[in-house]
């Protein structure tokens, strides 16, 4: 397949955003053709996370993909370390070629290499297709989560 994962580097940054909103979902809570000042803030503040790894995955030269790892140190479980998984997007032309597969393959094998005890993540219950991709990677629905959004309080 010809793919290579790397670190996001800031010029990523545009593709980035047009990966997160090129979706159903993403569409609605992204602006993939805006002002990228915020998304910059908060790039700088990933990138100088070392807990923090911004991947893209290129084909060719071309970002096909994304997908943010996070390295969350803990007490419970032993003191374990867990991966946590977000963000994940493959380009909409690219999509049904198992480069979300690959993804996955290497962000698991990243927390192994970090330690990690166990890699988690969330997901919209809006993906069935999501949710079936993450079962057959071997993820369990194990949790229930919640949020509580700030700006839909105000």
């Amino acid at each position: 397949m010809g793919l290579v994962f790397r670190k996001a580097l800031g010029i990523d940054l545009p593709e980035i955003v047009r990966l997160l909103a090129d979706d159903e979902l993403g569409m609605k809570r992204e602006d993939g053709n805006g002002e990228l000042s915020s998304y910059r803030s908060a790039f700088l503040d990933i990138d100088a996370d070392p807990n923090q790894l911004l991947c893209v995955v290129e084909s060719d030269g071309q970002v096909v993909g994304t997908l943010q790892l996070t390295f969350i140190p803990g007490l419970s479980r032993g003191g374990a370390k867990r991966g946590q998984i977000e963000a994940v997007r493959v380009a909409r032309d690219r999509r049904n070629e198992g480069i979300g597969r690959a993804m996955f393959d290497w962000a698991i094998e990243k927390c192994h290499v970090e330690n990690c005890s166990l890699v988690q993540l969330t997901t919209d219950k809006a993906r069935p297709d999501a949710h079936r991709f993450y079962e057959s990677s071997g993820f369990e629905a194990s949790h229930v989560g919640y949020k509580l959004q700030f700006g839909e309080r105000l």
